[in-house]
């Protein structure tokens, strides 16, 4: 098994000493997709954490289906609050992937009760939350929290292309997510889009 980085809470730490005792981890995924939303998540853990499972928390994309499964619960059972956001294909299609994401990251902050008091965030940064925050490069990677969003966040997301393959059969979206594989391209080409892709992604635009 392949070794990766482990995340670490060291920026909970720091913010803690500062007096920031609700700070919330935020990541999305489905960014590169070529159907089905975006789906953000938010999620504000305690300050102490001592179960077994988290040495085993990595970037969403470490980990395999199953382990998310299994991380994802107890990461919700144990956080003092959770927010699952989304941006359909529609908006991602009228208003741009980046401004889809951050509303998406938007709904999801705003779904957090308690309301936080700090937000790191994967990458980017979210200029209309009015809340002190933090974007780091490789965040996912790197800080515990925000890991921990993007695991809740893939295993929301995931659901949700295993529904929407139920209502447009054909395109194996409940295999590869709707992500751009060999296979969803050639079902794309036998049948055309279908209501859920994104028409301002190629190669989806060239076969509209």
């Amino acid at each position: 098994m392949p070794s990766y980085q482990r995340p670490s809470f060291t920026e909970e730490r720091i913010l803690g000493a500062q007096g920031y005792r609700l700070v919330a981890g935020v990541d999305e995924v489905g960014r590169g997709a070529l159907a089905g939303p975006v789906v953000a998540a938010a999620v504000i853990l305690p300050e102490k954490i001592n179960a077994p499972w988290a040495a085993e928390v990595r970037d969403s994309k470490q980990l395999s289906p199953a382990r998310r499964e299994f991380l994802a619960q107890h990461i919700q059972e144990i956080a003092i609050a959770t927010g699952i956001g989304t941006a359909s294909h529609k908006i991602i299609d009228a208003r741009g992937i980046v401004r889809a994401t951050r509303l998406a990251m938007k709904l999801a902050v705003n779904r957090l009760l308690p309301v936080p008091q700090y937000l790191l965030i994967d990458y980017l940064r979210l200029p209309e939350v009015p809340l002190p925050q933090k974007g780091m490069i490789d965040g996912d990677s790197l800080c515990f929290s925000i890991a921990c969003a993007s695991i809740v966040a893939k295993v929301a997301r995931d659901r949700l292309m295993v529904e929407l393959d139920k209502v447009y059969a054909g395109y194996k979206l409940a295999q590869h997510k709707g992500y751009c594989t060999g296979e969803h391209v050639a079902c794309l080409r036998r049948l055309g889009p279908s209501p859920v892709h994104r028409r301002s992604f190629q190669p989806v635009r060239g076969l509209v």
